[in-house]
């Protein structure tokens, strides 16, 4: 299997879905809310548990391409929000996306440090050069997260997708291996090099 490792952050860690992270992955995925600026629409429970089982199946793939990861506090192993990383198929460059953490999430005000370890791990572990991710251009409290995460501005994608019935226009953001090295904290230079990663064998 493909399995990323923990990764761990100063407020938050990241790790494999789990199978009984089900209902908390599920209750993100249907929540009107917290899918409002998705590149998705709100999805009902039989699609959430299909997605949830796609996601949970992914380790599985070769090469892997696609990491949907639990967002947890560092004491509680309890999924409190999703992260996830595309690595796209052409080229040395991936996507992060769906940043989402659940209303009284304790590392809320920290969702950026999720971005910085898969950023981290891409460019150390994955071998990638450029890494990116973009944000409906209505989604205002966006900017200062991208930032936080060392991405910095590159474009407008003009009505990417559709979703509640409209067309949304999204502003990407973008940074590559060496320049986001030189910002980069002990602890993420730790996870470039491979040192700062643990790995945890758990079932499911």
């Amino acid at each position: 299997m493909n399995r990323l490792p923990e990764l761990r952050g100063d407020h938050l860690r990241l790790r494999e879905l789990h199978a009984d992270d089900h209902e908390a992955f599920a209750r993100i995925l249907t929540h009107r809310v917290l899918t409002r600026y998705l590149g998705i629409d709100r999805m009902d429970a039989h699609q959430a548990h299909d997605t949830f089982a796609q996601s949970l199946a992914q380790r599985h793939a070769h090469p892997r391409r696609k990491y949907t990861l639990a967002v947890c506090s560092l004491d509680d192993d309890t999924l409190i929000g999703t992260m996830g990383l595309l690595v796209e198929d052409y080229g040395s460059n991936a996507m992060l996306t769906s940043l989402v953490l659940l209303p009284g999430a304790p590392v809320r005000g920290h969702g950026h440090e999720a971005g910085r370890l898969l950023m981290a791990y891409g460019f150390g572990h994955l071998g990638l050069h450029r890494i990116w991710a973009g944000h409906r251009s209505d989604h205002h409290h966006m900017p200062k997260v991208m930032h936080a995460a060392g991405l910095r501005p590159e474009a407008t994608l003009r009505q990417l997708f559709r979703t509640q019935g409209c067309w949304h226009d999204v502003t990407t953001y973008a940074t590559v291996a060496p320049e986001w090295k030189l910002q980069a904290t002990g602890n993420e230079l730790a996870i470039l090099d491979g040192a700062g990663m643990q790995a945890v064998c758990r079932p499911g």
